[in-house]
């Protein structure tokens, strides 16, 4: 059996994406944080974030990573900020890796620019907000990565075959 693998990284490297391929192509478990997070909630995480604050959000986290760490054979696709908080990364430790998914700004930028779910970059949407934000949170995301993978310009089986042959 397949030990869980937590994808982290900046908004718009392809978390997600690469999260379904697994599921579907692996035959593990899945959980996007962000929309567990809002199912339990009961609101988006840009309400989450307006009604009850960031810190508040950044808790909810933690409290799911914590479930989380039970799991076998799940791939979870984490918010941008979870290994921001120590705790968040010696609960994804316990039960698995931890890849870092990387992409340049620019790439970010463009798969984000059109979003609105991103509370972060509401107001904020440009290359230069993005890359100084990525640059605050790199130092965290390669100390908590297992292993890192670049997703610019190669394809969702690419990245899943290069993130196997490392946790297999």
């Amino acid at each position: 059996m397949i030990q869980n693998i937590f994808l982290i990284g900046f908004m718009g490297v392809g978390k997600s994406t690469v999260a379904r391929f697994l599921r579907d192509h692996y035959r593990m478990s899945l959980v996007e944080m962000d929309e567990q997070i809002e199912s339990q909630e009961g609101r988006t995480i840009s309400q989450i974030f307006a009604e009850s604050g960031e810190e508040y959000f950044r808790s909810l986290e933690t409290k799911l990573l914590l479930t989380l760490a039970q799991e076998k054979s799940t791939v979870v696709s984490c918010g941008g900020g979870v290994p921001m908080r120590p705790e968040n990364v010696a609960a994804m430790r316990q039960s698995g890796k931890i890849v870092y998914l990387c992409a340049a700004p620019e790439e970010i930028y463009m798969r984000v620019k059109n979003s609105h779910t991103r509370p972060l970059l509401e107001g904020h949407m440009s290359v230069d907000y993005i890359e100084n934000l990525m640059k605050k949170r790199l130092p965290k995301y390669l100390e908590a990565a297992d292993i890192t993978v670049a997703t610019d310009r190669k394809s969702v089986q690419e990245i899943c075959t290069e993130i196997l042959a490392s946790v297999s």
